[in-house]
C-alpha cells in the first residue's frame, strides 16, 4: 500500500466509545430529574439528536441550536418543560466524566506516533472534547487537536479541513488518511478534501453511499496495515475492506 505520513483520527467511536459516555450521562440526567430512562425514550433521543447532527454537519443548523433544543424536546417527551441550555450544561459535565476507549486504541496510537503524525479532527464542543481526551490520556499521542467549535466550521465541510491544512506543516494530501467511523462526516470530508480515507466499521452495517479507500472492522487492522510493510497490495481509490 502506498505511504502515508499525516493521519487525521475521528474521536467519538473511533477512539473513544461515545456509546457509553452517552449512556451515562443520559442515565445521570434523568435521574437527577426523577424520570425513568426506558428504551423508547433512549431510542427517540438517539433518532432525533442524529438527526440533529446530520443537519449540523450539513450546515442546515447552527451548534447552539443543536445543542440548545435537544433535550427540552426530550423532556417534553416525558411530560416536563425544562430550560434546553441547562440541560445540556448538566448533560455535558456527566458526558466530561466517561473516557472509555475503544479496544486497542491506546496502544494503536503509542506504536503510530513514533513513524506518523497524528491529529484529532472532531465535530462538537471543545472545552467537551479536550477534557475527554485529557482523562483517556490520548492526548499526548497528537501533534494538534481540531474541533469544530474552534475551527468554526464541521466535517465534512471542506472548510474544516482547508483550515486544518493550514495549520499542519509541510501537509501534503496525497500523504494524508484520515479515519473515522462516520460515512457522512469523516469518509464524505476526507473526500471533499481530497484525502485518503479509511471507514472504521466494527459492527459492519452495509455501506451503499459512500465509497472510502479502505474498510476496517478493527482497530488492530489498522494497526498491521500501517506498521507492517507490504501488509497489503490494495492500492488507494480501490475500496479494500480489510480484515487481517
Amino acid at each position: 500500500m502506498k505511504r502515508y505520513q499525516t493521519l487525521l483520527f475521528d474521536v467519538d467511536d473511533t477512539l473513544l466509545d461515545f456509546k457509553a459516555a452517552e449512556n451515562y450521562a443520559l442515565q445521570k440526567l434523568f435521574n437527577e430529574h426523577d424520570v425513568v430512562l426506558t428504551d423508547d425514550i433512549k431510542h427517540f433521543y438517539q433518532e432525533m439528536n442524529q438527526k440533529l447532527w446530520s443537519s449540523f454537519e450539513k450546515g442546515e443548523i447552527k451548534r447552539e441550536e443543536l445543542l440548545h433544543t435537544r433535550f427540552s424536546i426530550l423532556f417534553e417527551k416525558v411530560g416536563l418543560t425544562l430550560d434546553g441550555v441547562h440541560l445540556d450544561n448538566l448533560y455535558r459535565q456527566s458526558l466530561e466524566e466517561s473516557a472509555v476507549l475503544i479496544d486497542g486504541a491506546k496502544s494503536l496510537l503509542q506504536k503510530l506516533a513514533k513513524q506518523y503524525d497524528l491529529y484529532v479532527v472532531t465535530n462538537g464542543v471543545a472545552r467537551t472534547q479536550f477534557i475527554r481526551l485529557n482523562n483517556s490520556e490520548l492526548t499526548t499521542f497528537f501533534k494538534d487537536i481540531f474541533v469544530s467549535e474552534e475551527v468554526g466550521y464541521q466535517k465534512p465541510m471542506k472548510e474544516f479541513f482547508n483550515h486544518v491544512f493550514e495549520k499542519i506543516p509541510h501537509h501534503t494530501a496525497d500523504k494524508t488518511l484520515i479515519i473515522g467511523d462516520s460515512l457522512s462526516s469523516d469518509i464524505q470530508g476526507g473526500i471533499n478534501a481530497g484525502i485518503d480515507t479509511c471507514w472504521f466499521n466494527p459492527k459492519v452495517p452495509i455501506n451503499v453511499t459512500h465509497i472510502p479507500t479502505y474498510e476496517i472492522h478493527r482497530l488492530q487492522t489498522l494497526e498491521d496495515m500501517l506498521l507492517t510493510p507490504n501488509s497489503t497490495k490494495e492500492t488507494p481509490n480501490t475500496h479494500s475492506v480489510l480484515t487481517f
